[in-house]
């Protein structure tokens, strides 16, 4: 039988320090040698710096009952953060934080792989185990606290020290790359964990302050003599708008939509690069720099304003929610359906959406405003968003590990999901199109995000807004007006539109447009379809 070994709790609280500084941070020296290459001495100083501050930082957490289980979570922290930090390039924040926390166990399972799960046995588990093995020898109080600071105290100086030695260095790498401590093991992720518990507990008790009750429709005493106007919004997701062929990608990714009568606003971007940011945040009116979650919780939003203004509404929900936007309206959960014809492993194609969408054309008979919420392109498992029918570019990357696909097969499969999310587009054209008889239809899409695929070492989305690649925030955005709808519009004003910045910011006060909707929350300046009204227009 083997003997349990004897360690002293500073010993192990270096040890822990090293290996998770070193084994569980490569995404972080990546970055620090990239940021700071051929400055040799500074990244050997930097290197003695952060790893003393490490050993200060674990030595402080070694009190008796307390330091197994803290050493345990900071490595499977560290552990869990350094396997999508490596094999992604996302940092975890706390906005990332909110989004797996409002994700789904079908979603949630195309990240725990076989090779997430290898990794975690390997760098977590097993340290876990041997922390649980050894014993741990304590001194007593007194003597702990002055053996602890006696390591605390210099560790602490030769970090100021290092620090210090070239300040201006490090002062100048990190105002440039405001991303870089963030992706530091598991300090970060931790910290940013406690913010997004904090936000979320406050965010509980937030009462919902009323938006726009002065809506009307500007028309609605002739309602009885006009068609109904019918308003589809489609809330696409990961789609990323260097993959729209409309906006000029060599790929025939919209080969559908590229024959149908569109407008496509080449200059789109989002509020935020992840779901549970930018869709709160494209339906309120607070615009991208007036926008916090919390903020937009606190208040109605479009859904709301369009009520008020006696519209129907209603949202079909294929993704993870409405993140709070559709708590006040009719909702659909097609996401969990077991419609055997869309659906197979807790998710479903977006097919579901259109099928969906005929039954309600049907019960249309006044204004109605529909929101689709896409499952469009989310990764990692982009092979799982398309039929076979759709498997256009190949061979495609038919697994949630990158690592196991050469980055053209990853790109191919998200093509794929482009295409895809072409037809179900032109689908929606075409099915308002034939109701022209009896409605009056447009409709408006744009994504939520964009996507990384590889550029910069950077895969999927979620980065700080503000450091973000163009690839996550520069998005897709479709708007189709059908034959009442462009009546005195000048579609020239649309097209010189089209090539100007627009972004989620117009979605509130453009959907009010297309309804007709008057209201003090609505900004004319904002409303591209309204805007361009012949007597706007030439004003």
């Amino acid at each position: 039988m083997f003997k349990r070994p004897i360690l002293g709790s500073i010993p192990l609280s270096i040890i822990v320090s090293v290996y998770i500084l070193l084994l569980l941070n490569r995404t972080f020296w990546a970055k620090t040698f990239g940021i700071m290459a051929g400055q040799n001495l500074a990244i050997a100083a930097f290197a003695v710096g952060i790893t003393f501050a490490f050993i200060a930082l674990f030595v402080s957490f070694s009190v008796k009952y307390l330091m197994k289980p803290l050493l345990i979570v900071f490595i499977w922290t560290a552990a869990s953060s350094a396997w999508f930090m490596d094999q992604f390039g996302v940092i975890i924040d706390d906005d990332m934080i909110r989004n797996a926390a409002e994700t789904n166990t079908a979603e949630a399972s195309h990240l725990i792989t076989a090779g997430f799960i290898l990794h975690m046995c390997l760098y977590a588990l097993l340290p876990s185990l041997l922390i649980a093995w050894v014993k741990i020898r304590h001194r007593n109080f007194f003597s702990k606290v002055v053996r602890n600071l006696a390591v605390i105290i210099p560790s602490l100086v030769i970090f100021a020290v290092a620090g210090l030695s070239h300040a201006g260095i490090y002062s100048f790498a990190r105002r440039q790359n405001h991303d870089w401590f963030e992706m530091l093991n598991p300090v970060f992720p931790m910290i940013n964990a406690v913010t997004y518990v904090r936000k979320a507990t406050a965010e509980k008790n937030i009462v919902v302050k009323p938006l726009g009750r002065d809506a009307k429709v500007a028309d609605a005493l002739k309602a009885s003599h006009r068609k109904p106007r019918v308003t589809i919004v489609v809330v696409g997701e990961t789609a990323r708008a260097s993959s729209f062929q409309l906006g000029g990608y060599e790929r025939p990714t919209n080969p559908e939509l590229s024959k149908r009568d569109i407008f496509y606003f080449t200059k789109a971007t989002s509020c935020g690069t992840a779901t549970a940011i930018s869709v709160p945040c494209m339906f309120s009116n607070l615009g991208q720099n007036g926008y916090a979650h919390a903020r937009a919780l606190a208040q109605e939003n479009l859904m709301d304003v369009l009520v008020h203004a006696g519209v129907r509404t209603e949202w079909l929900d294929n993704n993870t929610g409405s993140k709070g936007v559709a708590d006040r309206i009719p909702y659909s959960d097609l996401f969990n359906s077991k419609d055997a014809r869309f659906c197979n492993g807790g998710e479903c194609w977006d097919d579901i959406l259109l099928d969906r969408l005929d039954g309600w054309l049907k019960t249309v008979s006044g204004d109605a405003v529909l929101v689709l919420h896409q499952l469009g392109s989310h990764g990692p498992a982009y092979y799982a968003r398309y039929p076979d029918a759709f498997k256009i570019f190949q061979p495609d990357c038919r697994s949630s590990e990158f690592s196991k696909c050469h980055r053209d097969e990853i790109i191919n499969a998200y093509d794929n999901t482009i295409v895809y999310t072409d037809h179900v587009l032109a689908s929606i054209i075409d099915k308002l199109s034939a109701q022209q008889d009896r409605l009056s239809p447009s409709m408006i899409y744009m994504s939520d995000h964009g996507e990384s695929l590889g550029e910069k070492g950077l895969f999927l989305h979620g980065a700080p807004w503000l450091v973000a690649p163009e690839q996550q925030t520069h998005i897709p955005f479709v708007l189709w007006l059908g034959a009442e709808a462009r009546q005195g519009i000048e579609s020239e004003c649309i097209d010189k539109l089209e090539k100007e910045p627009v972004s989620q910011d117009n979605l509130f006060h453009t959907v009010l447009g297309l309804m007709h909707v008057e209201t003090k929350v609505k900004d004319p300046k904002l409303d591209i379809y309204g805007s361009c009204k012949a007597s706007n227009a030439k004003s």
